[in-house]
């Protein structure tokens, strides 16, 4: 068995005495572990750092074996990553979003496409949280979880949308909501792509989208609680935003 692929360095895990243990994100196979030999190597090392960008050559008697990398460097994320601990917090919460949610081996090229574009951006530390939150929203479609807040689920209005129903994800006009407002999610513009899109706006945001992440992704995959890499980003995102107040 053989496949050749891109991936996005997922994290790294100690295999005897000059080996690894990757785990990469690939377009075409999804979520994929594998045994680098000599990935302790003062050739390899340094470049194997979560989010690095490489091309992976997978080889397995059987399929499902864990099999064997052969890997080369595209480009290293880490640089952009380390000079900003915001940015360094957002590729810790992907990474570890993805590792948390994704099965093995299931392919999820959409998602693939918007988790290496979202990494690119770390660093414009002005572009990034935004697209975050965006990507939050295609991980919740990928789990079967998406938003749909294109129209009132009640009254059938596209105008003056103002909540979200924690039950189903939709949206809900004020009028919708009518006594039932308070049991309702305030839904913020940004998640619209409207109004503000600063710091404040995109916490807020991430409250929505955090909801649907702990109420229905984790409960479907038996989880308690989400990865606190996720938890120390807002955590930046709210010193950020406290500095520009």
């Amino acid at each position: 068995m053989e496949w050749r692929d891109t991936g996005i360095l997922l994290a790294t895990r100690k295999h005897g005495e000059t080996s690894l243990i990757l785990d990469v994100f690939t377009p075409g196979h999804g979520r994929h572990a594998g045994v680098l030999r000599g990935g302790t190597s003062r050739k390899l090392a340094p470049v194997l750092q979560p989010g690095a960008q490489l091309d992976l050559t997978w080889r397995a008697r059987l399929e499902d074996h864990m099999g064997a990398f052969t890997a080369e460097p595209q480009r290293s994320r880490a640089a952009a990553a380390l000079g900003d601990r915001l940015s360094l917090a957002g590729l810790s919460a992907v990474l570890a979003l993805v590792r948390w949610s994704l099965p093995e081996r299931a392919a999820s090229p959409a998602l693939y496409t918007r988790t290496e574009a979202l990494l690119d951006l770390l660093g414009q530390p002005d572009l990034w949280p935004l697209a975050y939150l965006r990507w939050e929203r295609a991980l919740l479609d990928d789990m079967g979880f998406g938003l749909d807040l294109s129209i009132c689920a009640v009254t059938g209005a596209t105008e003056g949308l103002e909540y979200v129903s924690p039950r189903t994800g939709r949206a809900v006009t004020a009028e919708g909501a009518g006594d039932w407002a308070d049991r309702l999610l305030p839904l913020p513009p940004v998640l619209l792509g409207g109004g503000s899109a600063d710091d404040a706006a995109i916490l807020r945001g991430l409250e929505v989208t955090g909801y649907f992440l702990l109420h229905h992704v984790a409960v479907d995959l038996g989880q308690e609680a989400l990865p606190p890499a996720r938890g120390a980003l807002l955590d930046r995102l709210r010193r950020r935003a406290g500095s520009c107040g």
